[in-house]
């Protein structure tokens, strides 16, 4: 699964509410890590109203100052200082994840100087994510202490067709480290949720399209049963539901009221980072959800 994780920070509290879950992994799978720091061209002196860290000096002391407070003493923890000053700090990540790191994850905060939408939808997760390259796991930081990792619930969003089922090795793996339990869903939306060319057609066949959804009801019934019986097999607790409605809107408010503690979502792998994002449920589930969230790129 996951052998060595990569965290990028930059000085800041917030970007340090992802080190308690990457400590979290790094212990319970016994993965090295290594910490990341990039030095930014023409850098402001502050950024979230902390010092910004512009000489490598001052960076790798950081850095090692975060190995040693964070980190569990028996795991492998790197750091390194990308000190060539760069203009694009979110491809200057990708750049390191994909040609000398190769992390099986890259694990950061929500958060950029331009706000959290610049950064999801313009940098980071878009590139990584449409590119292909590794699973993103994405943290909403909270004010104050960051708070211990747990894992006690897994919500598994899962699309009609096997290629949506890319997430469910990861899932197994990191609920039979932690014991958790899984919640899988399936979204089937109803006639007045349709969106895209489905939308035009409903419109046009309104009687087939609500035919048409409710077999997609059943197929998905049919597909949540075989995985939960895969999971009882591997003894691992699990449960499965199919809703109807918006797939974004059902999956953010089924988090919270299962109070899950990570959401494990695919995302669609297309030509180019723009097209990624183009009528993706993972955007608007990142934006809304306040918990945890692993993307998982389909190749």
């Amino acid at each position: 699964m996951f052998k060595h994780i990569l965290v990028p920070l930059d000085g800041s509290k917030l970007a340090e509410a992802a080190v308690p879950i990457a400590a979290s992994l790094t212990k319970t799978l016994t993965a090295p890590v290594t910490l990341l720091h990039i030095i930014e061209q023409d850098a402001p002196q502050e950024i979230h109203k902390d010092h910004h860290l512009t000489q490598a000096e001052e960076a790798t002391a950081y850095l090692k100052q975060v190995a040693q407070r964070d980190f569990p003493p028996e795991i492998k923890v790197d750091f390194h200082v990308h000190t060539a000053a760069v203009k694009d700090v979110a491809a200057s990540i990708v750049e390191h994840a994909t040609r000398e790191f190769r992390p099986d994850l890259i694990v950061m905060c929500t958060h950029g100087k331009s706000g959290v939408r610049e950064l999801l939808y313009g940098s980071i997760a878009q590139q990584v994510v449409a590119h292909g390259l590794t699973p993103l796991l994405l943290i909403k930081p909270d004010s104050g202490t960051p708070k211990p990792f747990r894992l006690d619930k897994i919500l598994v969003p899962l699309d009609t067709g096997p290629m949506h089922d890319a997430s469910m090795p990861v899932t197994k793996e990191l609920a039979l480290a932690y014991k958790s339990h899984i919640h899988l869903l399936t979204v089937i939306p109803t006639f007045g949720t349709v969106g895209g060319e489905a939308a035009a057609a409903s419109s046009l066949l309104p009687a087939t399209t609500s035919a048409l959804l409710e077999i997609q009801v059943e197929n998905a019934v049919a597909d949540l049963q075989e995985h939960l019986n895969e999971l009882k097999n591997a003894s691992l607790s699990s449960t499965a539901e199919v809703a109807r409605g918006d797939p974004a809107t059902e999956i953010v408010n089924l988090s919270e009221t299962l109070k899950v503690d990570l959401i494990v979502l695919t995302t669609h792998r297309k030509a180019g980072a723009a097209a990624f994002w183009a009528r993706s449920v993972a955007p608007n589930v990142v934006r809304r959800a306040q918990v945890p969230i692993l993307l998982i790129p389909l190749q």
